[in-house]
């Protein structure tokens, strides 16, 4: 049986990944850091705030984040209420 060896090509490829991973996991750490600092986090109740602040025409001080389902988003946005979905990578510090 002859030795897994990887080509030189096939090891700067994975190198490139790896990197292109990195980057763009350190892209949305930045975003959710921004998020986190400049909206409000209103959890499971997301779809009940961005209602009331739509049609009690609110203006909050902080936009808001939080956690809704994907049925929840698709309501909201059929009602004309602006949502965004954003990927969240939990902090993991070991």
């Amino acid at each position: 049986m002859a030795p897994n060896v990887l080509s030189l090509k096939t090891r700067k490829e994975n190198k490139i990944k790896i990197n292109n991973s990195q980057k763009i996991k350190k892209r949305i750490l930045e975003f959710q850091n921004f998020i986190k600092n400049n909206f409000e986090d209103v959890g499971n109740d997301f779809a009940y705030k961005a209602r009331s602040i739509h049609y009690n025409h609110k203006k909050n001080s902080k936009g808001i984040y939080g956690t809704a389902s994907k049925k929840q988003i698709r309501e909201l946005q059929e009602e004309g209420i602006d949502t965004q979905v954003f990927p969240w990578i939990e902090d993991k510090k070991n």
